[in-house]
């Protein structure tokens, strides 16, 4: 019997489906849809920033110093007396720009030195895995503060720093997964062909991994976003006086006994937006582990 085979219009309607299928999954949770919220408000808050902004994030008003919510300043103000909601707005624009950039970057990395580890093996995983093993070996914070010491505090830096640290986890992943898909028929297949190594990787490999490595990947983004809370809490995140949550709570916190939420209001918004993501990302795995 002969095959007819599919048209281009016949081949981009299968992958519409097969996209509204994957997107149907993320609708069925429950859980996966108030994470979604979640972050999407903030993306919203992020985009909109200078029409929901009530002042200049870096304007200061030396009369409302250290000031509790008031009809002007809804949040309040901080030490310098800048309004605490604007900067809130436009820090959601920094913090979901460096995260998810930091996040795609240590993918990128992560899944060539996986795909190469976990595909080839023999030496070649053993060195690239012996390497990746001695990062991690350092605790995550102390790389950090050794990396942001060494070369600046600046968003290029934060986001070069995150890539470092975040590349061995994503590349121990891929590689566990490669391992495994690279046993099956489809791959024998291509290597028979004489398909390229780096065909047989990126193409035949990689796409049959999405699922674990978007899922990962979506997590991540959650600590990407803790890692830059914590290096501008620390005084190596963002240069002042770029509106930054980290950097709101370490000016905060002397003030803490007189203006407690000064430190409350950006210790919120760093908490939702990762607790959101971290939502999405269960819900997804759970949905798409049950219709597997």
């Amino acid at each position: 019997m002969t095959t007819i085979p599919e048209t281009g219009a016949q081949k981009r309607a299968r992958s519409w489906r097969r996209t509204w299928e994957n997107l149907s999954v993320i609708t069925r949770s429950r859980i996966a849809m108030i994470g979604l919220t979640i972050v999407v408000c903030w993306v919203l808050i992020a985009i909109f920033a200078p029409l929901i902004a009530p002042h200049d994030p870096l304007a200061q008003d030396s009369k409302a110093i250290n000031q509790g919510p008031t009809a002007t300043y809804p949040l309040g103000t901080d030490k310098l007396g800048r309004d605490v909601l604007s900067r809130l707005v436009f820090g959601a624009r920094t913090i979901l720009l460096l995260a998810p950039i930091s996040v795609l970057a240590s993918v990128l990395v992560g899944v060539f030195l996986g795909l190469l580890g976990g595909y080839f093996g023999g030496l070649i995983d053993e060195i690239v895995m012996r390497v990746l093993d001695a990062i991690m070996a350092f605790p995550t914070i102390l790389l950090y503060l050794i990396i942001i010491s060494a070369i600046g505090p600046s968003a290029a830096n934060v986001v070069l720093a995150i890539t470092f640290v975040g590349a061995p986890g994503v590349a121990r992943l891929v590689r566990s997964l490669a391992l495994d898909i690279r046993t099956r028929d489809y791959i024998r297949a291509a290597e028979t062909r004489g398909e390229n190594p780096f065909y047989i990787m990126f193409v035949e490999i990689l796409p049959n991994a999405r699922g674990p490595l978007i899922i990962d990947s979506m997590l991540r983004v959650g600590y990407a976003i803790f890692a830059i809370g914590t290096l501008g809490f620390l005084g190596l995140g963002l240069p002042p006086p770029t509106p930054d949550w980290g950097g709101m709570i370490n000016e905060a916190r002397r003030y803490i006994w007189t203006n407690p939420l000064g430190v409350l209001w950006p210790a919120l918004a760093i908490s939702s937006l990762v607790v959101g993501l971290n939502l999405f990302a269960d819900g997804l795995r759970e949905e798409s582990t049950r219709y597997q």
